[in-house]
């Protein structure tokens, strides 16, 4: 690399840390508050925002559709047996929904962790693809339920500019919308944009995981019928379970196992629910299954797990 060459690179990593600093400073006036909660302005729009590192416990959550970006502080995201740090400018997509377990590592009250997200919007994305990809979806042979990407100047910008878009009524209405379509198109255009295409091609492998992984959102506490849900989704049994780890990187029984205990849990801690209740309601027969499958996934039975959160 020459001097010219050297030169560039370093002022290009000047820009992106501008930009992402700026970034954070817009997140610090508009995510005020610690927690995860969304835009009630910009649809799709969330923020993340933490002032403490989380010592112990990973927070257990479901990961919607998204692409995020860190702009200040760092986390651990778990999904199945991949572990994924997001810090430092980076961008994380999850193409499809996903049961993930969180930790924040670098956090504090005068820089708290601060990062801001996009819902993937299916049909916009859809309307998309055929104006970023006119030739078709090149094809693809290795899937992850998860994707880090460095920072990029362009995007983060424009990330950068839909949040300030908060600042004004008119702008969020008016202006936010093309702002977003914009952050899609360098998603798509980006090295793993290809991945979020596929979850909305028709007949796509992944959109049809896609398919399947809905319908167990809708239906989890029913008994899960491999060869029905295969046959929904248009795939054999050995090739739904196949594409289903590779785009989740768990097998669907260990997909619905998580989604049960989620909600279970949630039943548990904001709803007052007994564990026996909660148990019946997601759809376990065995009380004692249910304790053994919460404390692995969890790390304590039901009623200890309960008492320590209350």
């Amino acid at each position: 690399m020459d001097m010219l060459d050297i030169h560039a690179t370093t002022q290009s990593r000047e820009l992106l840390e501008v930009e992402t600093s700026r970034l954070a400073d817009l997140l610090s006036i508009h995510a005020n508050k610690d927690g995860s909660y969304e835009s009630k302005r910009i649809s799709g729009l969330y923020f993340n925002r933490y002032s403490k590192v989380e010592k112990a416990d990973y927070t257990h959550t479901m990961y919607w559709p998204t692409v995020g970006i860190a702009a200040q502080g760092k986390k651990v995201i778990e999904v199945g047996n991949e572990i994924f740090e997001y810090g430092g400018s980076t961008i994380f997509v999850a193409p499809v929904a996903l049961p993930v377990m969180m930790k924040t590592i670098i956090a504090s009250p005068s820089d708290p962790f601060l990062g801001v997200g996009i819902y993937l919007n299916p049909q916009r994305i859809a309307e998309l693809v055929p104006k970023v990809f006119p030739q078709g979806l090149p094809k693809v042979s290795q899937r992850s339920p998860g994707y880090m990407l460095p920072g990029d100047l362009g995007f983060i910008h424009a990330v950068a500019r839909l949040v300030d878009c908060l600042s004004s009524s008119s702008d969020s209405e008016l202006l936010a919308p093309l702002i977003v379509d914009e952050i899609f198109i360098r998603l798509l255009r980006s090295p793993i944009g290809v991945f979020v295409a596929e979850t909305v091609f028709v007949e796509s492998n992944v959109q049809r995981v896609a398919k399947a992984v809905r319908w167990l959102h809708e239906h989890f506490a029913q008994p899960l019928k491999i060869p029905e849900l295969a046959d929904m989704v248009h795939l054999s049994q050995s090739s739904f379970r196949e594409h289903f780890k590779s785009v989740t990187s768990m097998s669907p029984l260990q997909y619905q196992k998580a989604l049960r205990l989620q909600e279970a849990r949630r039943l548990m801690l904001s709803g007052h629910m007994d564990a026996i209740t909660a148990c019946r309601m997601v759809g376990y027969i065995s009380d004692s299954q249910f304790s053994r499958d919460y404390s692995r996934f969890f790390g304590s039975p039901p009623s200890r797990d309960r008492n320590r959160w209350r």
